[in-house]
């Protein structure tokens, strides 16, 4: 047994024997292992990783990432894995990116790839069904395991899920941590924990679409049915002033990756805040009109390195390059002290100058267009001006050449002409004559027949193969040096590639901060500040949606300290603006942490590093929830993962079951977070309207603890909303005033508030349905009375006729059956 202690898992699965007397601390360091599993498709990432110190298993959630794989980059750099596993099957920049981390000498990571089939969807699903999981019970079923799963792992990432199930395998093979165990036991996972980066914050894909951040709707264009869809309204959709589709795929990135990195958020502030100033609108409208011919640089290089370049590639590569050229030299006269104007005016060099100078004085875009091949300016090699002067004089050449084959030729033709046919050669060209009517009729003594085209006959005649001999394939000769000029001329420009690929970066981050700049002065936003404590303070914030939609907004305040009213509690009528309120909160918070301007009079941000929402029943064919399985898993990814300095927003929860149960878990969820100490105390945003959480003192008292309300007035028997937020609590929730609103029928709403009335004052309510007492012992009555003077004597027919009529309309049938 000593000795097998000694052993570890090495490389690949190989046992390395350690000797004896090594620190028991090293030995078990040695021992740990971190997997990362990785996919990357179509511009998105999904990974996971293992990581056998507390044998937990991490995962981040699908997210867009560049032709670098720069995201990747950095969750390497953070992980450092001993081992990473991928696909067989890879985009290209997959390859690329491993290759390079490969030639890194300080960093080597085992790189292990499986086969395309093990990154299969329902293959991760069962794995992770058949996971050795020990905090759950053997005998739970596959139904509630995967109920209890979808709590703690996110199925909306196809490709995370994917690089899960060959995660799994991977530990399953290598068995990690239990190399000296039966093999009847598994690889434990102990628990599941959401991955985000450094600095990045956490936002689920529900936050991204009940705070309405993109929304996709189908477009309306016949035109565009390959496409699909459209950006809605959405907070994307009004701040994307973009003048280049790169500013638009940045923006959208900084969209999915909001950041707590104060600097980052400080240089793009610095940017806004310069461009929202009138006096430098010119300025903007001449950037932004120069980004207009900015286009994709990557495409264009991979099609020079590929020399498969067209006409188009050359005219969008030299566009791009001398708007490159007149945004470094307008940025150059503006304030060097912004740090994105200092980097444009260093990091787009010389090398632009030269390409733009090299590509004006080589081709020749109008002759290029004209003859859609690729064609060079006079001047640039001698020699192909000289075949060019041969061929422009041809014309005056061969006309003598014809005059001259006319005298040989026989009379009966009465003119002939020298023609030049690029690959064939020279040929003289004749009429054809009536007399020519088989092909035997076409032989001329002294030629050679070549073709019949259009009632002329071509001949090779001695002269013509002088011609060859003498000037040679002018047209092919020229179009093979000019494609040489045009190889050389590729081969100058990737070159200096590197020049080019930061002219796509800078210039998109430009466009990006001069597009939220625009949307700032068009709707009247303002700079937030930012700052690393816990507090956040919005005077007079607006929806930016919401209010684009509305004559007139009603604007409210919010304010989070450190250690007082972090949990606000807000009740009101449905319709009183509760939703609306939560969701404003959010989308300025997320508004600062992407660097932008936010829709109110004043606003301080402390850094969020996390936004978590319970506001919309998502319904998941794919994983077999209910409604409120899914509410209590979103409620359950905010109480786990929430920090001290996250932002959680929570509408309704507790309505999709009954009453008691439902006040019972929203009170628990409560008292949950006053229970922790105020620096865990996440900023927390409850509407509700169980009136009963404080009018029966469900929660416990505390600072932290703060309740608010929106005002409404009651004129008559009409409801006013006044959307204004003050503390207090609602003594009513005026269902029966927003039914009537609704249009329900006025019978119905009465009653409704009739049976609301008995049932909280505790009485008995009495159904309208069926007769009251009084009624049923005056029909008893009746009853007997008419039963008294029935004539028994004719008891056939009376009996018969009273059992029919009075007591039971279907006893007579029973008696006729009889």
């Amino acid at each position: 047994m000593a000795a097998l202690k000694g052993l570890r898992e090495g490389g690949r699965g190989r046992l390395v024997f350690d000797p004896p007397g090594i620190n028991g601390d090293e030995e078990e360091e040695d021992s740990l292992m971190v997997l990362l599993s990785v996919l990357a498709q179509n511009g998105q990432v999904g990974l996971c990783f293992y990581d056998s110190t507390d044998s937990s298993l991490h995962y981040m959630i699908d997210t867009p990432d560049n032709h670098e794989l720069h995201l990747l980059a950095r969750v390497i750099q953070e992980v450092s894995p001993h081992v990473i596993i991928t696909s067989a099957k890879q985009e290209r920049c997959m390859t690329r990116f491993l290759h390079k981390l490969g030639s890194n000498p300080d960093y080597k990571p085992e790189v292990v790839t499986y086969p395309y089939v093990d990154f299969g969807l329902e293959v991760g699903k069962q794995r992770l069904l058949s996971a050795h999981l020990p905090f759950l019970p053997n005998s739970v079923s596959e139904r509630e395991k995967m109920s209890y799963l979808s709590s703690c792992i996110s199925f909306d990432s196809p490709l995370m899920l994917r690089t899960v199930g060959a995660l799994l395998k991977c530990l399953d093979r290598r068995r990690v941590g239990v190399e000296l165990e039966d093999s009847s036991v598994g690889v434990p996972i102990l628990q599941f924990n959401a991955y985000t980066l450094k600095g990045v914050v956490c936002i689920d894909r529900d936050t991204y679409s009940v705070l309405q951040i993109f929304k996709s709707e189908l477009h309306p264009s016949v035109y565009k049915l390959h496409s699909g869809e459209k950006e809605g309204l959405s907070l994307y959709g009004i701040l994307n002033r973009c003048r280049s589709k790169f500013g638009s795929r940045l923006l959208r990135q900084w969209f999915l990756r909001p950041t707590q990195d104060l600097a980052v958020l400080h240089r793009r502030q610095e940017v806004i805040r310069f461009f929202t100033s009138p006096r430098n609108s010119d300025a903007q409208s001449t950037l932004q009109s120069l980004l207009r011919n900015i286009r994709n640089i990557p495409t264009l290089l991979h099609r020079m390195s590929l020399s498969h370049t067209k006409v188009t590639d050359w005219q969008s590569l030299y566009k791009t390059v001398c708007s490159a050229v007149c945004i470094r030299d307008m940025v150059q006269h503006l304030p060097q002290s912004i740090q994105l104007f200092h980097d444009i005016s260093e990091g787009l060099s010389d090398d632009l100058h030269y390409i733009s100078s090299i590509i004006s004085r080589v081709v020749d875009f109008e002759t290029s267009i004209a003859e859609n091949r690729f064609t060079i300016k006079p001047n640039v090699d001698p020699a192909i001006d000289e075949k060019k002067r041969r061929m422009m004089g041809l014309s005056d050449f061969l006309t003598d050449v014809a005059r001259r084959e006319l005298e040989h030729l026989d009379a009966r033709i009465p003119s002939c002409c020298v023609i030049y046919i690029p690959l064939i050669g020279f040929l003289l060209s004749v009429p054809r004559l009536s007399s020519m009517v088989e092909k035997e009729d076409f032989e001329i003594e002294g030629l050679d027949f070549m073709f019949l085209s259009e009632d002329r006959l071509h001949y090779r005649s001695q002269r013509t193969k002088d011609l060859d001999d003498l000037l040679g394939d002018l047209h092919c000769d020229i179009r093979d040096m000019e494609m040489a000029v045009m190889t050389q001329l590729q081969n100058t420009i990737l070159e200096r590639s590197s020049s080019l690929h930061k002219v796509l970066d800078l210039t998109a981050e430009l466009d990006c901060l001069m597009a939220m700049s625009s949307a700032s002065q068009e709707y009247g936003y303002t700079s937030p500040k930012l700052a690393s404590h816990r507090k956040i303070t919005v005077m007079q914030g607006r929806h930016p949606l919401l209010e684009l939609c509305t004559p007139v907004f009603v604007a409210n305040s919010f304010e989070s300290s450190e250690l007082q009213g972090r949990i606000k509690i807000i009740t009101g009528p449905n319709s009183s603006g509760k939703s609306i309120y939560l969701k404003q909160v959010g989308l300025i918070v997320f508004m600062a942490l992407i660097g932008s301007d936010v829709p109110a009079k004043e606003a301080e941000i402390g850094l969020v590093d996390g936004i978590f929402t319970r506001m919309q029943s998502r319904e998941s064919v794919s994983v077999g929830l209910s409604t409120f399985m899914i509410d209590l898993n979103q409620m359950a990814q905010a109480l786990n993962s929430s920090t001290g300095n996250s932002l959680v927003l929570v509408d309704e929860f507790g309505k999709g079951t009954n009453t008691v149960d439902g006040l019972s878990l929203l009170a628990a969820s409560i008292s949950h977070w006053l229970r922790k100490a105020a620096v865990d105390v996440p900023h927390v945003l409850l509407a509700t309207n169980f009136h009963s959480l404080l009018q029966l003192g469900l929660l416990p008292s505390s600072v932290l603890l703060s309740l608010l309300t929106l005002e409404t007035a009651v004129d008559g028997d009409e409801l006013v909303f006044l959307y204004q937020l003050k503390e207090g609590i609602c003594q009513s929730s005026y269902a029966a005033n927003i039914a009537t609103l609704a249009g329900l029928p006025i019978s119905l709403v009465q009653r409704g508030v009739e049976v609301s009335e008995l049932y909280r004052t505790g009485r008995p309510i009495k159904r309208v349905d069926k007769a009251s007492s009084d009624e049923q012992a005056n029909r008893c009555r009746s009853m007997v009375e008419k039963f008294l003077n029935l004539d028994l004597e004719d008891k056939d027919l009376d009996l018969q006729r009273f059992m029919k009529e009075e007591l039971l309309p279907s006893a007579g049938d029973l008696l006729n059956r009889s």
